[in-house]
């Protein structure tokens, strides 16, 4: 059983992103800085037994899951390798990530290493969206008279929707209006959030703390 976890080279800078070091004079109206896209792959490898988790490998995913804090917007894949059928596994594991509102994706992303024999995969990929280099005041914008839009335009508005946006990947891809696995997801989450409420507001009670 191992975690790794590996940066995949999905960088992408969007539109006048400015990536390098140069500062480009912009003589538009569109800001040089935009949201920068990443994604990074957390890699755990569970032992199994048969066609299911072996003893206390469910356990050791959940605390995997903890550590990393999964939330919205992250994904979980699953990758047997060249196992037989392991249908009993990819249930338990889809169970503990469905605790947390999330779903297994269909397609699991291609990771580094071999997939050791009696073990399978679990993929979960978080991708972030930040402005680099914002705020930028490298020059002055009270002697600028050359025509140009100020190197800090647009920072303010780009870094609030980078840090707002649910799911990062909007950025670079959009959403199809016909998709309704938006809905599924999202009431799939509130209904974990307010089960949970509802268990603790029980537990409280149960002690005699509560009314």
């Amino acid at each position: 059983m191992r975690a790794l976890i590996v940066p995949t080279a999905l960088t992408l800078c969007l539109m006048l992103s400015a990536c390098g070091n140069e500062r480009p004079q912009n003589r538009g109206l569109d800001s040089v800085h935009q949201p920068v896209v990443q994604r990074t792959d957390y890699v755990f490898d569970l032992a199994t037994s048969g066609d299911g988790l072996a003893p206390g490998e469910a356990a050791h995913l959940r605390g995997w899951f903890d550590s990393l804090h999964l939330r919205y917007g992250d994904k979980v894949a699953i990758d047997m390798g060249d196992a037989g059928n392991l249908g009993t596994a990819v249930n338990q594991i889809a169970n503990v990530a469905a605790i947390r509102g999330l779903t297994i994706e269909q397609h699991a992303p291609v990771t580094q290493g071999a997939i050791a024999p009696g073990s399978i995969r679990v993929i979960m990929s978080r991708t972030t969206a930040s402005v680099p280099h914002c705020p930028d005041f490298h020059e002055s914008v009270l002697a600028k008279f050359n025509e140009t839009t100020a190197a800090n335009f647009g920072c303010a508005v780009n870094a609030s929707l980078a840090a707002m946006i649910a799911n990062p990947e909007d950025l670079v891809q959009g959403r199809d209006t016909n998709d309704h696995t938006v809905n599924q997801v999202n009431t799939t989450a509130i209904g974990t959030y307010y089960d949970k409420v509802s268990q603790q507001a029980g537990q409280v009670k149960s002690d005699g703390t509560g009314r």
